[in-house]
């Protein structure tokens, strides 16, 4: 009877126990629920129905919206050059970033606290501000680049065709670089010091152990810079979309995915293919996020 007894009055506190810890994360499911999984849900929602244009309301379509966004050359043309700045600007930023974190790491700069807040003051500028502030250097005519020209005898336009996915590569890079150095020098941070013994005992120099002690030892924390910046890479819209004001006739409405499903909704009133075109580059996003990081996680191994 004592035995049941005991097992009735751990069962209570379990029950408590539980109820409790739910009780604290309910404010965030509740947020989490409203902010995040409600407006997927409706988009979702969305995609499915498309809006008659003589009849007016919507019918539901199926998967018709999402046949068309597939074979839609605008979408496709907005993605590959999302992919062509990933595939230039990321390398460039988590280089730059890694070889800042190392530098301030290796305890040989003289003011590294003023170094590591120089290179992330950029990061604390609003994005709409370091745009403007790029605007204006990049122009020809009243700006630093129209000033190195004249110095050089150059005729280079940072807002032109031929260099116009250059100057977002160099606005993005650096407005995040900072913000990925402190993701590594925070992960260095957490090397034990076991590992540089060791690498000492066996005659390793600075760039030996840089190679094989530091950089494998953060590998986990260079998975999730990249899955961050492929993220922000495919969400790319601030930038072309205030350039696009100085170089309208170089930067379209579907210049990018997210401009593009933008231009659908506030301008064009297609929700239904709007949200249809967000969703499918979300899951483009997350199957390419999620093999960087599988394929991080094996490396690891």
């Amino acid at each position: 009877m004592s035995a049941l007894h005991t097992v009735s009055n751990r069962r209570r506190w379990w029950s408590h126990r539980e109820i409790r810890g739910w009780a604290f994360v309910a404010p965030f499911l509740v947020v989490f629920a409203l902010v995040f999984l409600a407006p997927i849900g409706y988009a979702f929602y969305l995609s499915l129905y498309r809006e008659q244009a003589f009849f007016g309301g919507n019918t539901f379509v199926g998967a018709a919206n999402y046949v068309d966004v597939v074979t839609d050359a605008r979408f496709w043309d907005g993605a590959v050059r999302v992919l062509e700045f990933f595939a230039i600007q990321v390398p460039i930023m988590l280089g730059l970033a890694l070889v800042a974190a190392l530098a301030i790491d290796s305890g040989r700069l003289r003011a590294p606290r003023t170094f590591r807040l120089v290179i992330f003051l950029p990061y604390a500028v609003p994005g709409v501000v370091a745009v403007l502030l790029w605007g204006y250097l990049y122009g020809t005519n009243f700006g630093l680049a129209g000033d190195v020209n004249d110095l050089l005898g150059t005729a280079i336009r940072p807002l032109s065709e031929r260099w116009m996915l250059t100057s977002i590569v160099n606005i993005v890079t650096w407005e995040f670089v900072g913000y990925n150095m402190l993701i590594f020098y925070s992960a260095l941070r957490t090397v034990p010091e076991d590992l540089y013994e060791a690498a000492a005992l066996d005659g390793a120099g600075p760039l030996r152990t840089v190679f094989s002690v530091k950089i494998p030892a953060i590998r986990g924390a260079i998975v999730i810079a990249t899955i961050f910046s492929i993220i922000g890479s495919f969400q790319l819209f601030n930038e072309p979309n205030i350039l696009r004001n100085l170089a309208p006739n170089l930067i379209d409405t579907h210049y990018t995915p997210n401009m593009y499903a933008y231009n659908l909704s506030f301008g064009g009133q297609q929700y239904n293919y709007s949200a249809t075109v967000a969703i499918v580059m979300g899951v483009i996003t997350a199957i390419i996020a999620y093999v960087v990081q599988l394929r991080g996680s094996r490396e690891a191994l």
